[in-house]
């Protein structure tokens, strides 16, 4: 019997993460046939739009279907704008009949929101979204693999990554020759292992090949809500002070501390346009000593405020959440998603999704 694979596509859907995971089913049973069928299931059975515009038809709504043996929730931008009460239940009810479910590009959201993921998971998430998924889930491990695969649980950061995780599942279930013959029909010279990096090396994000130097850049995105000072940043990489200035200035054309507080801002401004976290808690997270410094350089970086360069619907959704603390009404406001992470990865998009 053929292995069927459910996909919950929702509204903004991520349309690479969704056909890259497709085509290599369809790809398998060119070679050996009826290995797989696939099956899309919408919010409410109608055709959905993924964020390039493109519909797709729908089997039909997803609380139609009672049960199913694996299950791909498929999700882009505002991976909970559509999110209910509804589908978390069915979800659980999956979970409890011992389905496998499985998040692409910021499908774990949704999981997450529906409580079907636990600290003992492992799971990723599309780089762009990680800081904001880690802030709204801090019980949860997010890792920054490409894929993430459990017994029950499966999880992929999208893109191209979901060939990579499929060629993983079809090598695990049928061999890995029938794999690489797969990878090959998409010109893929290798099929990449799960613990490759999602995101481009330092090397190759900043141009720079100095051994010491990408080591501090690692260090400091490692430590943002508390930043080291620059000699604590050179003796972790066994230079002095003197000499860490010598390596920014020489490759980067920058100093220790202007460079680190600019990765901190970039931060800042994906937490301010992906989640509804209050500006004072990304001041926090971003290591600034003050909302009015924080002010000021995000101004002197970005050309506005940090309140003005919030995405509209996160903005509002701050915005009613602070209204429902005030009115004594903060647990009615955050039982409801869609309120409150309306804004996530609304921005502009920095990769293919």
């Amino acid at each position: 019997m053929p292995e069927d694979i459910s996909f919950l596509l929702l509204p903004g859907f991520s349309a690479i993460g969704f056909m890259s995971a497709v085509e290599p089913l369809r790809v398998a049973n060119r070679f050996r046939e009826n290995l797989y069928r696939w099956h899309i299931l919408s919010v409410d059975g109608a055709p959905v739009a993924a964020s390039n515009g493109i519909s797709l038809n729908a089997e039909a709504a997803f609380d139609t279907v009672k049960e199913l043996r694996t299950l791909f929730v498929v999700a882009g931008f505002e991976p909970l704008a559509c999110y209910t009460r509804g589908l978390g239940n069915w979800l659980k009810r999956l979970d409890r009949s011992g389905a496998t479910l499985g998040g692409i590009d910021t499908g774990s959201f949704v999981l997450a929101e529906a409580g079907v993921l636990s600290p003992a998971d492992s799971l990723t998430v599309h780089w762009e979204a990680l800081s904001a998924f880690r802030e709204r889930y801090p019980a949860l491990t997010a890792s920054q693999e490409l894929f993430e695969i459990g017994e029950h649980r499966i999880t992929c950061a999208g893109g191209t990554a979901s060939i990579d995780m499929m060629l993983d599942l079809i090598g695990r279930s049928h061999g890995a020759a029938l794999a690489s013959a797969v990878s090959e029909q998409f010109v893929v010279s290798r099929i990449r292992q799960r613990s490759d990096h999602q995101r481009m090396e330092i090397a190759a994000r900043y141009g720079v090949h100095n051994r010491k130097l990408i080591q501090v850049i690692g260090v400091m995105e490692q430590h943002m809500e508390e930043p080291l000072a620059p000699n604590e940043l050179a003796r972790e990489i066994g230079v002095t002070r003197r000499q860490l200035e010598r390596l920014f200035c020489a490759a980067l054309k920058d100093t220790p501390t202007h460079f680190y507080q600019q990765l901190r801002l970039n931060r800042a401004r994906e937490l301010l346009q992906q989640t509804d976290m209050s500006i004072t808690s990304i001041c926090v997270a971003c290591g600034f000593e003050s909302p009015s410094h924080f002010s000021r350089t995000y101004r002197a970086r970005f050309g506005t405020t940090p309140r003005g360069d919030r995405h509209p619907l996160a903005s509002a959704a701050a915005t009613a959440a602070t209204g429902a603390v005030a009115s004594g009404k903060a647990a009615s406001a955050k039982s409801s998603p869609r309120a409150v992470t309306a804004g996530l990865r609304t921005g502009t998009p920095t990769s293919s999704a």
